[in-house]
């Protein structure tokens, strides 16, 4: 071909799109040309100097997927436990090294927590049956969701993945407000990333979850339902089907969870009084 790969960036800077040289080949006549990839890279994740995880992830956002993933897994209860990160780039990877309260980093250790993870890892270091369920308080989201605001933010939050768009590789979660907008969107490789990523970044905008609806372009599995209800998220909307471990989970948070949100059709699997029909 001639030619080396080439990165393309994001505002903050993150390579995360890489073109590359391909041949295509249809009706048995091949060409050249190129393609574009969405970059995967190992995210290691370090808690006071200690190593905690590898994620395989979208090097974007990585702050915002540090504070996320520390409040979903349970890390931290607040944000203002999270004193902030540094994101070092290494040969291998990306390397956070992530600062958290002392009383926080204690309860870490003695979870004994230290795993190599996969593209999204939802049970990431669980050593137990009983750890896997978590204790949720139930969500205390009361407002009634507008399917049709539900439709239409699906269809605006494609609108708004870029990475998708170009390399079709790539899971998105979004927040959708009280009034129907989408007012955030962010993506990733692994789906739990680009949730923790859009978790991250509403916590540190201080976003009453109790007043929203999540969306998300994946199917909704158990731990995606569990990352929600530890943020008191009442409704998550997927593209895709969920698990029957998800649909309990939901039943048992409190959280209206609903399926196969596509055009004007859904499937509403566990609490439908927030779903406003008339």
């Amino acid at each position: 071909m001639g030619h080396d790969p080439k990165t393309t960036e994001l505002s903050d800077g993150a390579d995360t799109l890489k073109q590359v040289p391909v041949w295509r080949f249809r009706d048995g006549v091949s060409s050249a040309s190129d393609d574009v990839l969405a970059v995967e890279l190992p995210v290691a994740l370090e808690y006071n100097g200690i190593s905690h995880v590898v994620m395989l992830a979208s090097p974007a956002d990585l702050e915002d997927f540090a504070l996320g993933f520390s409040l979903t897994e349970g890390i931290i209860g607040d944000p203002s436990e999270f004193y902030g990160c540094e994101v070092e780039e290494t040969a291998e990877g990306r390397l956070v090294h992530i600062d958290i309260a002392a009383e926080r980093f204690l309860k870490l250790k003695e979870r004994r927590r230290n795993l190599t993870g996969r593209t999204g890892c939802g049970l990431c270091g669980t050593e137990a049956l009983d750890q896997v369920v978590r204790p949720l308080v139930p969500v205390a989201h009361r407002h009634a969701v507008d399917p049709v605001q539900l439709i239409g933010g699906m269809r605006a939050m494609y609108a708004l993945q870029p990475l998708q768009q170009l390399s079709g590789a790539t899971h998105a979660a979004a927040w959708m407000n009280e009034a129907g907008e989408v007012v955030c969107v962010r993506e990733d490789v692994g789906r739990h990333n680009a949730l923790d990523k859009l978790l991250g970044t509403l916590s540190r905008q201080k976003t009453d979850f109790a007043r929203g609806s999540l969306l998300i372009t994946s199917r909704a599995s158990f731990e995606m339902v569990q990352k929600a209800a530890a943020m008191h998220i009442g409704v998550v909307a997927a593209i895709s089907a969920p698990t029957s471990f998800a649909v309990r989970l939901a039943e048992q948070a409190g959280l209206t969870l609903i399926g196969f949100m596509r055009d004007a059709s859904y499937v509403v699997y566990a609490h439908p009084e927030r779903v406003h029909t008339e």
